[in-house]
């Protein structure tokens, strides 16, 4: 009787391991919300461009705080006065001759604007989001407050108010102007931080660096003072835009700009359904 062959050894597909979710930031979209976009923030400000030389882009640190999150823009012109009063009537916003809004009112009196917007935010578990004003840039008059909120759980929406600094003062918005800054932030971390002080001099090698950053920096700004060639050509020192050590290493992992991601539009039918 002939043996039976053996039948050959199953073939199991390596499954590739999954990539970790990345941590979400989702706006749910609760009505016509094409008049107020949401995009990661830019890099640039006016009154940046407009510095000799454009040299505040050398500040490294107001760049990248500069596009640290999503900015939400206004959906309308319009100009606000506030005489100084505590009531709601104290403070009118005025709209362009045939046109009006609901998302932005005065709500709270005492010189206070709000922004409403057309979204729900979520956030991933464990983040909250820092719902400011939008970094580094100034109005005159006004003031953007900010708030911190825990958006993992939240079910309703929040606001975006800005407050009235100066009386008798007209404020004005333009369409498309920026109204908010949304930053996620992990809930826990600042007061889980221990925050200690110590004498520079209890860390040698640190205070050895400080030491030698300071020479080089009075050296430095002595020889644009005397216009030193040399000096003068290189312009300024750019140690911490290239993410360099005084003794001249690299910094792992450094940053001079950001990528943030764009939000996802919805599908047609999802934007249908929504509506």
């Amino acid at each position: 009787m002939a043996k039976k062959k053996a039948a050959p050894p199953s073939k199991t597909t390596a499954r590739k391991p999954r990539k970790p979710k990345r941590p979400q930031l989702e706006a749910w979209i609760l009505h016509d919300h094409t008049k107020t976009p949401i995009e990661p923030a830019s890099p640039s400000r006016d009154w940046m461009d407009q510095t000799r030389d454009r040299f505040a882009y050398r500040c490294l640190p107001l760049v990248i705080a500069n596009q640290h999150g999503w900015i939400i823009r206004s959906p309308i012109s319009f100009k606000v006065r506030w005489n100084g009063g505590p009531e709601l009537s104290d403070t009118t916003v005025k709209f362009p001759k045939g046109k009006t809004t609901h998302a932005v009112i005065s709500h709270f009196g005492s010189g206070i604007i709000t922004f409403i917007f057309p979204y729900l935010f979520r956030t991933s578990p464990g983040i909250n989001l820092w719902v400011k004003g939008p970094s580094n840039s100034i109005k005159d008059g006004i003031q953007a407050l900010e708030g911190v909120i825990e958006t993992d759980w939240l079910e309703s929406t929040f606001t975006m108010n800005w407050k009235m600094t100066r009386r008798n003062h007209t404020v004005s918005f333009e369409a498309g102007d920026p109204i908010c800054m949304i930053v996620p932030i992990t809930r826990g971390l600042v007061d889980s931080i221990e925050a200690t002080m110590k004498p520079i001099t209890a860390n040698a090698p640190l205070n050895a660096a400080y030491q030698k950053w300071g020479e080089e920096r009075r050296a430095f700004n002595l020889g644009l003072k005397n216009n030193d060639p040399k000096i003068v050509e290189q312009g300024w020192q750019r140690d911490y835009m290239l993410g360099r050590k005084i003794d001249g290493q690299k910094v792992e992992g450094h940053q001079t700009h950001l990528n943030l991601a764009a939000f996802i539009p919805p599908k047609p039918e999802s934007q249908a359904r929504s509506k």
